[in-house]
């Protein structure tokens, strides 16, 4: 339930209102726009008297809210949400582009590759220390190892790192990691989610293989239900029937979840088709269907890349592709980061 305060309702009236709804074992998400002033009701609502509400001095309408998850919810937080990261912003009209190989090889190859990258306008540099691979006698990451590798290419560049975690027992490994990513594997992992949830880091969420958006969007709601609001959700394609490419970018997602959510939208096309030819016109699309940003691989040497080196683009490629998303993401109103 979403309750719709007057635009000069005064504090003290809004306070009462709060109270007597706390009394009622309500908790509140408080959600104030530039023109809008939400409180976001959760718990059991059935009980709630909704003439009661409207007649407070405070209320302007009250409306009964049916899709289960809540705080992901855009009707409980009408204006775009912006997660920033080390003076980098994403959401809101603001444009970032990720980039990076998909597994961290070696100090010389993160390190070369987060400096061509930058230098081509990615604003967070991508790799993989952890691997989940469909074969257990594929490259599985660097793991620990990996994370200091990034961090020392962090210190070269200035760049946030973002890198996916596997596992409640690695939390301690990711705590100086600027943004924490829940691979498409994870994304049902409740237990992990909510240890996610109880970070202040941001989290990248991947959606499921075959996940409907409604269950995307309450897997978010399990990390932003322990406390932790900065979510970004990422398209990376999902399992169909066609077998020409290795996922199908739903790209239909990105307004849909404009319209379902408030939280920003990122893309990844690399992994959406896995073909290094596909990528630019993926991006493309994303961009005017709405993204907040693109995850995209990039990998020094492609043909010897130790995984995903097929759909991996080269620095040279990568620097091609930017020089189309800056005008594009412009003229779609978005500020690149």
């Amino acid at each position: 339930m979403i309750v719709i305060l007057k635009e000069h309702a005064r504090e003290e009236d809004i306070r009462a209102l709060c109270r007597s709804l706390e009394e009622e074992g309500l908790s509140i998400h408080n959600s104030e726009g530039a023109h809008t002033h939400i409180l976001g009701l959760i718990g059991d609502t059935s009980r709630v008297d909704v003439d009661a509400l409207l007649a407070s001095a405070a209320v302007e309408d009250v409306k009964r809210v049916s899709e289960p998850y809540k705080k992901a919810n855009r009707k409980f937080h009408p204006e775009d949400t912006v997660v920033s990261v080390a003076g980098r912003r994403i959401g809101g009209g603001h444009f970032s582009v990720i980039a990076g190989p998909c597994s961290v090889e070696s100090e010389a190859q993160i390190t070369g590759v987060a400096r061509d990258v930058q230098r081509s306008g990615a604003a967070f540099l991508r790799g993989g220390a952890f691997k989940p691979r469909t074969s257990p006698y594929s490259f599985q990451g660097l793991r620990a190892e990996g994370l200091a590798l990034l961090r020392e290419a962090r210190r070269a560049t200035g760049m946030p790192i973002v890198t996916e975690i596997m596992n409640t027992e690695h939390i301690p490994l990711f705590e100086d990691v600027d943004i924490i990513q829940v691979g498409a594997r994870n994304m049902q992992n409740f237990e992990l989610l909510k240890e996610l949830g109880r970070l202040k880091t941001p989290i990248l969420l991947k959606r499921g293989l075959s996940s409907t958006i409604e269950e995307w969007l309450m897997s978010a709601e399990y990390i932003m239900s322990e406390g932790n609001e900065n979510v970004i959700l990422c398209e990376r394609g999902i399992r169909t029937f066609e077998p020409s490419m290795r996922n199908t970018l739903d790209i239909s997602a990105v307004p849909m979840l404009k319209a379902k959510t408030h939280l920003p939208v990122v893309v990844d096309p690399s992994h959406a088709a896995g073909i290094s030819w596909m990528v630019e016109p993926l991006a493309m699309a994303a961009v005017a269907a709405g993204a907040d940003g693109l995850m995209i691989e990039v990998h020094n040497d492609p043909a010897h890349a130790k995984s995903d080196g097929a759909q991996s683009l080269t620095p040279a490629a990568f620097d091609a592709l930017m020089e189309k998303v800056r005008p594009a993401a412009a003229f779609f109103g978005k500020t690149l980061e």
